[in-house]
């Protein structure tokens, strides 16, 4: 896919992070945009954002990990634009920590909006992109997490692992019968973006009581100085740029941390040693 003007993406977790950064890029390039978010305030702000820079916008209220409301994202998407070109499974959130100690509400939430919400919206979009026979490309965001032995949020590593195969699967079915689609896996290292303070977004039904309260915007400028100081942080308008390079290159994974390249390579040899 290498023509974007006129053509319409759909976006998950785009009111913030990288969602919102693709959002813009988006927009620049003359596409129409369907931002989706579960976050009220800040959709509408970045609904209002987009349309400031002269973007063609439509905002749905979405928590993409039930499933009929991302197939009515879907409806709106094709009542209000009558097509989808780019669709970008992004949103995402953290909680918990070791298997073990993370609650099962932990496990339910975690899951359910960063692998079922991936789900859902393969599910609801693609019998329409391979209906409309027109180029098109799909992005499920994962993490450099999806592809390293060690991540400290247990479920939030699974779910990653669990997206990466998912879009390895996905390619390669679109691939055997021969559809114009392509898809992308997205696996950024860190990204400032607002998933330190997933908590905001909990819903109630799936807090406990060891549940991560949400956190000020000072002290997440806190955590995020504390991660600048050890670790290469990028901005989610830098995802977005190499985002759009892959998918006119029509590339399945899409890293942007060159400096965690070795590690990646690492542990696929210590997987063909059986190494440890």
């Amino acid at each position: 896919m290498k023509e974007f003007k006129d053509r319409v993406a759909v976006i998950t977790g785009a009111a913030s992070g990288i969602g919102l950064g693709l959002a813009k890029r988006c927009v620049r390039e003359g596409m129409r945009v369907v931002l989706a978010d579960v976050e009220q305030t800040a959709l509408e702000q970045a609904e209002k954002e987009l349309a400031a820079m002269g973007g063609n916008v439509l905002a749905v209220l979405t928590d993409v990990a039930k499933v009929d409301q991302v197939e009515s994202l879907a409806r709106k998407t094709m009542d209000t634009f009558g097509a989808v070109h780019l669709l970008c499974n992004n949103a995402g959130v953290g909680a918990g920590e070791s298997i073990w100690e993370s609650s099962l509400t932990d496990w339910e939430w975690v899951i359910g909006v960063n692998l079922w919400g991936v789900i859902h919206g393969l599910r609801a979009f693609v019998p329409i992109m391979l209906s409309q026979d027109t180029e098109g490309h799909i992005v499920n965001t994962a993490s450099v997490a999806g592809l390293l032995p060690f991540h400290p949020c247990a479920a939030y590593q699974v779910t990653k692992h669990a997206v990466v195969g998912l879009s390895e699967n996905l390619s390669a079915s679109l691939a055997r019968r021969g559809a114009k689609i392509k898809a992308s896996v997205l696996c950024p290292g860190f990204v400032k973006t607002r998933i330190t303070n997933s908590a905001r977004n909990r819903p109630e039904e799936l807090k406990s009581d060891s549940s991560e309260a949400p956190v000020s915007p000072e002290m997440e400028e806190a955590i995020w100085a504390d991660i600048q100081a050890q670790f290469k942080v990028i901005s989610p308008e830098q995802v977005a740029d190499a985002v759009f390079a892959a998918i006119r290159e029509e590339r399945l994974y899409i890293l942007t941390h060159p400096d965690l390249n070795e590690i990646v390579r690492k542990r696929l040899e210590d997987i063909l040693s059986g190494t440890v």
